[in-house]
């Protein structure tokens, strides 16, 4: 039995720029961070006594006798890849909802490749996890996601990403101490709006306009530099971390008709009318957490205006995916 442990992340910056219809153009650049939550991945090699020859449990039971048959495409594929044909279960649990932009699938296709490579002995580096796992979902199942996801939850951290024309995707984390991290992350607070959304509708119609969208994609990427900066030197005031949030927050809503509503615009304003200096909505947008940027002077009265969702208490994460159980 292998279990393994992988994070969430948040975007900070550059979201969209880590798709290919951007980065076969330009530099693709974003500033991400993994949090405290996580997609835990049980697999257990079974013997012949049981009934079906695979076994997965998700928010679905599936009990199938071969790879053929499972639904979940995820699971499918990667088993066809790393050519796993022997009886075997599959467990999953997670502390947050799928489909809240949090970027759950990705996280859980980092957790399994690293859980199954483990079941047959195999130690993969944390590039070989992220690109592995970016090829199953992009190239294998054609998913129109970037690639951002798929490196947060396998090295972890703060990093600014880069993604070149020729697919070399570069991490280059942070320079900062626990004080100037924990403060940092302190003034970002998570809200689950309670809407769930499949990501692929809204980045379906973004990699389509990418090329009409070039101008407000490089914009968001160039702030990437810009936040690093602050964030590492935070002599130079964090509380501009808000102002280049919300910039970016109204450049990110040019890309689709997706990515916001008028439930999410009403909530945001109520947090920038509280006190609240920027954010954004997490992931490709539609639902999901919204995340805002606020200093403590107006913590409390952005949690009570906000008091109808539900805050997701959490902190930075550094590891990545780890494997916590191996027997």
């Amino acid at each position: 039995m292998i279990i393994s442990k992988t994070p969430f992340r948040i975007s900070l910056g550059g979201g969209g720029t880590d798709l290919k219809a951007f980065y076969q153009h330009e530099l693709g650049m974003v500033l991400s961070t993994s949090i405290d939550k996580f997609v835990y991945v049980t697999v257990k090699r079974q013997n012949n006594l049981q009934d079906q020859k695979i076994r997965i449990s998700y928010s679905e039971t599936e009990n199938v006798n071969t790879i053929e048959e499972i639904k979940h495409p995820i699971i499918r594929e990667t088993l066809k890849l790393l050519k796993i044909n022997h009886p075997i279960e599959i467990t999953t649990m997670s502390d947050v909802p799928a489909k809240t932009g949090l970027g759950s699938s990705s996280t859980f296709t980092v957790g399994l490749l690293n859980a199954l490579h483990a079941l047959k002995g195999e130690k993969l580096s944390k590039k070989e996890l992220a690109e592995e796992a970016a090829h199953i979902e992009i190239d294998i199942l054609k998913r129109p996601i970037g690639k951002q996801d798929h490196y947060a939850a396998a090295f972890g951290g703060l990093n600014v990403i880069e993604f070149y024309q020729d697919n070399e995707v570069k991490i280059d984390p942070l320079n900062i101490t626990k004080v100037q991290k924990r403060d940092f992350f302190s003034n970002i607070l998570l809200f689950y709006t309670r809407i769930l959304r499949d990501s692929s509708s809204v980045l379906e119609e973004q990699k389509k306009e990418t090329i009409n969208k070039m101008d407000f994609l490089i914009d968001m990427r160039n702030q990437v530099p810009d936040l690093r900066d602050i964030i590492e030197h935070s002599d130079k005031k964090l509380s501009k971390v808000g102002s280049i949030l919300h910039e970016g927050w109204n450049k990110k809503k040019q890309l689709s008709s997706n990515i916001s509503n008028s439930t999410i615009d009403s909530y945001y304003k109520k947090g920038l009318n509280a006190g609240a200096t920027g954010g954004k909505i997490c992931g490709a947008g539609g639902g999901g957490f919204l995340m805002f940027y606020v200093e403590d002077q107006f913590k409390l009265k952005l949690r009570k205006d906000l008091s109808d969702l539900m805050e997701l208490d959490f902190s930075s994460e550094d590891e990545g995916s780890v494997i916590i159980f191996s027997n």
